[in-house]
């Protein structure tokens, strides 16, 4: 199920023309238009999820994990990256359409925020 009024889902179904790193019948992964790293791509669903909250789907959550992992190492990060996914707006998301941050590029501080 798609919603019509998000950008994520517009994006995921080619609605939004944008230059994909990855591409299968479950997940689209493309780089962030606002990077917080040198490296910083999205990878998100084709199914609309409002969070990780409502992604009740263990088989579809393993698939976003491994785009993790093949977006990585396309973007030659394979051996050092963080993924992030926020969940609610105090924690970050501001688009509510689950997805999974992947930056590298640059040493990562922890604590992130």
């Amino acid at each position: 199920m798609t919603n019509k009024n998000c950008i994520f889902c517009k994006i995921a179904s080619g609605e939004i023309k944008t230059d994909f790193i990855m591409e299968t019948e479950d997940y689209v992964s493309f780089n962030d238009v606002n990077p917080q790293a040198p490296w910083h791509a999205l990878i998100i669903p084709r199914e609309h999820f409002s969070s990780l909250n409502d992604l009740n789907n263990i088989e579809l959550m393993g698939k976003l994990l491994e785009g993790a992992q093949k977006t990585a190492e396309k973007l030659g990060i394979k051996e050092n990256y963080r993924t992030v996914i926020n969940t609610g707006r105090e924690a970050g998301q501001t688009v509510f359409h689950v997805h999974l941050h992947v930056l590298g590029g640059r040493p990562l501080n922890w604590p992130p925020g």
